[in-house]
């Protein structure tokens, strides 16, 4: 459900990290519209001339279509007192991206997903944020 290797994707030589940035960026995008993933992707790629991979759709897909159970298991692993509500949309779009993969993509190992996710919250968060990701998805991975 999750994999998708595709003439395109293999055509392009587009790592497995860039695959995932994409799906996070399409995951980030989804929180600020109920726009059909296709389009959003059609919008992303015309903004970035960037080819987006089948990967990245099918995760963003996935995560819309199962984003209930998603946020369902990242709310019973915050600490104490903390709320969906209150995390960056950041690391929201992270922590989705990283608990589909978890839960959905057999070929990925929970390990690569968890510090994946804490990769791109470097690069894309503030400091705290990264171990805040850790700790959520580490809990999270006890779970499974």
């Amino acid at each position: 459900m999750c994999e998708s290797t595709t003439t395109a994707d293999n055509r392009n030589d587009i790592s497995r990290y860039k695959m995932r940035e994409q799906a996070f960026i399409l995951s980030f995008e989804m929180l600020f519209s109920d726009t059909d993933i296709d389009e959003l992707a059609d919008n992303a790629g015309d903004a970035r001339d960037e080819f987006l991979s089948d990967y990245a759709l099918n995760c963003a897909k996935g995560i819309r279509a199962h984003q209930d159970e998603i946020d369902a298991l990242i709310g019973e692993n915050l600490k104490q007192g903390w709320k969906i509500s209150r995390i960056s949309r950041v690391s929201l779009a992270l922590l989705r991206l990283a608990v589909y993969e978890m839960l959905y993509c057999d070929e990925v190992p929970v390990s690569v997903s968890i510090n994946e996710a804490v990769e791109l919250s470097k690069k894309y968060t503030v400091k705290d944020d990264s171990a805040f990701v850790n700790g959520v998805l580490g809990s999270v991975a006890k779970t499974l």
